[in-house]
């Protein structure tokens, strides 16, 4: 995959996710979300390997995960709106999502045994897909995720579990809440662990082939830990840190920044400029979609 193509699904992320925090203030959508600013070069760098055939489940922070894959801005602009047009008919909302083989879910924790059980299925079937599971460094405060690690390696299912540590979880430093480390939770189990820290897409995606061969091989579940940077609030506008720490992570941290400096400027301009009219199309067009009815026996 081009450092182009790699530049381009970062920054329709970052664009969508933006466009959803200011169009939130307007009252466009109602409820909550939780954005992945900071974090793209993460879903990016692991879908773009990922096969037809392979399962995706992910949590709350499912934005950038649905759009690598390839779902539309359009359908989830409107799965966020209560449209008819969106995703799951406007049912899911920003953290309820299927599509294909994706499935996000708001509940910390309960999503790593599904996600085994889904893997365990796979390996039943023999159909070579792995599943790969988006877990946040938050998460590990739940007790379910370490019995899901444990069944996980007693039946040496396909798991790919990647671990976006972006280490303020919702609004607390984990360091603060985690004893140990991630990478040591994880060997406990003796489930190997490749470990980054890094916003760099390229390193990213070449780390994820790796991971996700291993994986396809039948060895059982391993597991990819990204030490990322949020630059968003955990929600909409409930961020702990102050404004120079922010500043320091956008001007160190940046994936775009970084995938952009490997492009000629004249070509970034373009990608970047194609990108707005995208994100923009796609919100209009979402806006002035149907608001979903439902039945009442239904809701």
């Amino acid at each position: 995959m081009k450092t182009a193509d790699l530049y381009r699904s970062m920054l329709r992320i970052r664009r969508f996710e933006e466009t959803v925090l200011e169009e939130f203030k307007r009252g466009v959508f109602a409820g909550t979300t939780h954005t992945s600013l900071g974090q793209e070069a993460n879903a990016v760098g692991v879908i773009s390997i990922l096969q037809p055939q392979d399962v995706i489940v992910t949590n709350h922070r499912c934005h950038g995960h649905f759009i690598a894959y390839g779902g539309e801005m359009r359908a989830l602009f409107a799965e966020m709106m209560g449209r008819a047009s969106g995703v799951c008919g406007g049912r899911g909302g920003s953290q309820h999502i299927h599509w294909r083989n994706l499935f996000s879910n708001g509940v910390q924790g309960g999503i790593a045994p599904i996600a085994v059980g889904m893997a365990l299925a796979e390996k039943q079937l023999g159909t070579n897909a792995i599943v790969t599971v988006f877990l946040g460094d938050g998460t590990f405060g739940e007790g379910v995720i370490y019995e899901a690690f444990n069944m996980a390696k007693i039946w040496s299912v396909p798991l790919l579990i990647v671990v976006e540590d972006n280490r303020i979880a919702q609004t607390t430093p984990t360091a603060l809440t985690t004893a140990g480390s991630i990478v040591d939770r994880l060997l406990s189990f003796s489930i190997p662990v490749t470990e980054l820290d890094t916003s760099d897409v390229e390193l990213i995606r070449q780390a994820a082939l790796g991971t996700a061969a291993t994986v396809r091989s039948g060895t059982g579940p391993t597991a990819l830990v990204l030490h990322t940077a949020r630059f968003g609030p955990h929600s909409k506008g409930d961020d702990t840190r102050t404004e120079s720490e922010m500043q320091k992570l956008l001007q160190t941290r940046d994936p775009i920044s970084l995938a952009a400096g490997r492009l000629d400027p004249v070509v970034a301009e373009g990608i970047r400029a194609e990108v707005e009219v995208e994100v923009a199309e796609a919100f209009n067009t979402a806006l002035a979609d149907p608001v979903a009815q439902f039945d009442q026996e239904e809701s």
